[in-house]
């Protein structure tokens, strides 16, 4: 497996000492958000070609690669996956320039997440919902096939403000029925801890393993992660087991003591893994 940050942990301005801290741990995955990988860019999701260049040779300088990106509809207004036609024409036109954005960088995994933008509506039953969405993904991974990517469902709680796909059971039935290659799951922790199931974590892996594109080391409400690293050595180590191949990300917001609770964050995930062979 691949072990990776999320670059919501700082802000632009930390980047290279982000990087240096990475590189300096032997973690090597690199998750982004667009608006911060490319901060000075006027639309991040298209960057030019010399502001592509530029973030890639720091990263690369470095030893790091792009493992996944996430905040897919940044800046996209009136997005909606259950509205009338401008909100959801809004929504398809959203993912597909995150998508292609993903497959000008090689990145091989988008991150959907946006708990605002798939609330159900009043009047809207659940299956009308999970009906039309099914459908939507499925051509959304058409487009992600072409560009060589995947996207990955995340599991979304009640607290962060949507009623549509909160648990991993739910998002596990959905890509099973979405039954496209390009559309998967995402493992997220804080998840799993905030729905009560964080226990189950480990004896539900090797099911989910061929649906399984990303793994979120978080905790609730992105609080610094791992919060417990004891309990995340058991996770990574039948993740290995199951020959699982893909980035497990920390996925934490930035704190106000800045790197130095990056900096102690990676060391935990690093105990974590140690005696996994990565």
């Amino acid at each position: 497996m691949i072990l990776g940050v999320s670059n919501i942990a700082w802000a632009p301005e930390e980047r290279l000492a982000a990087y240096d801290l990475m590189e300096a741990a032997g973690v090597t995955g690199l998750e982004i958000a667009p608006a911060l990988f490319f901060s000075r860019a006027d639309d991040p999701f298209e960057p030019d070609n010399t502001a592509v260049a530029n973030a890639l040779n720091e990263i690369e300088s470095r030893g790091l690669s792009l493992v996944s990106m996430q905040s897919l509809l940044f800046g996209v207004y009136g997005a909606n996956l259950f509205g009338d036609d401008a909100a959801r024409n809004a929504f398809e036109n959203g993912m597909h320039r995150a998508i292609n954005l993903a497959g000008r960088l090689g990145i091989p995994n988008l991150v959907f997440g946006s708990p605002a933008q798939r609330r159900i509506p009043e009047g809207m039953t659940f299956s009308d919902a999970f009906d039309q969405a099914v459908g939507t993904f499925h051509r959304l991974g058409d487009r992600a096939s072409s560009a060589g990517t995947v996207i990955s469902v995340e599991p979304n709680p009640v607290a962060y403000g949507t009623n549509f796909l909160n648990t991993l059971d739910e998002v596990e039935l959905f890509v099973e029925k979405v039954a496209h290659p390009s559309v998967a799951l995402i493992l997220d922790l804080g998840a799993m801890h905030m729905n009560n199931t964080f226990d189950t974590v480990i004896e539900r892996l090797e099911t989910l393993a061929p649906n399984l594109n990303h793994v979120h080391v978080s905790e609730p409400q992105l609080a610094p992660a791992p919060d417990d690293k004891t309990a995340l050595a058991p996770i990574l180590a039948e993740l290995q087991r199951i020959r699982y191949r893909r980035a497990v990300s920390i996925e934490m917001r930035r704190t106000d003591f800045g790197l130095a609770t990056l900096e102690m964050r990676i060391a935990a995930l690093m105990r974590a893994a140690k005696g996994v062979a990565i």
